[in-house]
């Protein structure tokens, strides 16, 4: 059974950080992209960063700059960095795994996804 469980959301102030880590098990964490998607209320979900164990990455262009996606795969472990954060970035962080990093990045949505975790910056 595929799980994804993200972890790290929060409260925080405009300019301020947060790190979000998700965990993904029952999938070969090395052959999938994984990455982040964010939906804000009223809004339809947007994919954030995204990266495969190759040289693959990519941000949209709004984070660029201030987030940062890296992985751990001895821990299974994929994490996202967020600076300097703004109000607009308020929304829930989802965690998500594919087998193509082509077909997310093309705005198909991810085969796995986790549960989500809710970040709120305050102005």
């Amino acid at each position: 059974q595929v799980q994804l469980v993200e972890s790290g959301g929060g409260l925080v102030q405009a300019g301020g950080s947060l790190r979000l880590s998700c965990v993904v098990s029952g999938l070969p964490f090395s052959n999938h992209a994984v990455g982040w998607a964010r939906q804000a209320q009223g809004k339809e979900r947007e994919l954030v960063a995204d990266h495969n164990s190759g040289t693959m990455t990519y941000y949209r262009d709004s984070v660029k700059g201030r987030f940062t996606i890296s992985s751990d795969e001895a821990k299974n472990t994929v994490y996202l960095q967020m600076d300097n954060l703004k109000y607009e970035d308020t929304a829930v962080y989802y965690c998500d795994a594919d087998s193509s990093f082509g077909n997310v990045i093309s705005g198909y949505l991810a085969r796995y996804c986790g549960q989500g975790t809710q970040v709120t910056v305050s102005s």
